[in-house]
């Protein structure tokens, strides 16, 4: 465990030296879309009122709901991680202080739970735009200074996870008013 903290410390401590004045609001702007999880909350919605992405929307609500139960009410009380700026000297937050637990990102999960289903669901470069957001919005995470490298990863993996569970129960419930019998 010393050796993660010291590689997630040292990697945290390294994203701070690159930060410039000038690409700090953007940063700022991108960690925003992911408070709460907002931004992929409308997005679900707003894809609910289509007929033609309705089935995407509902299934990126289940994953986003999905990944908030296992990394707000399991893992985040179980890990119980100080946040990095608590504890890494020199370490510079740029936005307020957070209420819960570092580990893991709910942002990261979030947005790798929303891209993950839209990745299978929608056309590939809608689906591949929001894989970027995703991949923005985790890294935001770092730049702000809210949490360690291992916590951002953890929320990408949970958030996968939460997409591709929530791709297989849809598959199942597809299956079932079909009346085709799962294989």
């Amino acid at each position: 465990m010393e050796l993660l903290w010291q590689i997630d410390k040292n990697i945290l401590l390294w994203i701070q030296s690159l930060r410039q004045e000038w690409m700090t609001p953007f940063w700022k702007g991108i960690t925003f879309l992911g408070d709460y999880g907002w931004f992929w909350i409308v997005l679900a919605l707003g894809l609910l009122c289509f007929q033609k992405t309705r089935k995407t929307g509902a299934v990126t609500l289940l994953a986003l709901l999905i990944g908030s139960l296992a990394t707000n009410i399991i893992c985040k009380p179980l890990f119980a991680r100080i946040r990095p700026y608590e504890v890494i000297e020199g370490l510079v937050l740029l936005v307020p202080k957070q209420m819960d637990y570092s580990f893991p990102s709910g942002h990261s999960c979030a947005a790798f739970a929303g891209a993950a289903v839209c990745m299978r669901m929608l056309p590939r470069w809608y689906g591949g735009g929001l894989l970027i957001l995703a991949g923005l919005l985790a890294f935001s995470r770092l730049y702000v200074g809210v949490h360690y490298p291992s916590d951002v990863l953890g929320g990408i993996l949970i958030g996968i996870s939460a997409g591709w569970t929530a791709l297989k129960l849809y598959g199942c419930y597809q299956r079932h008013i079909n009346g085709i019998a799962p294989s």
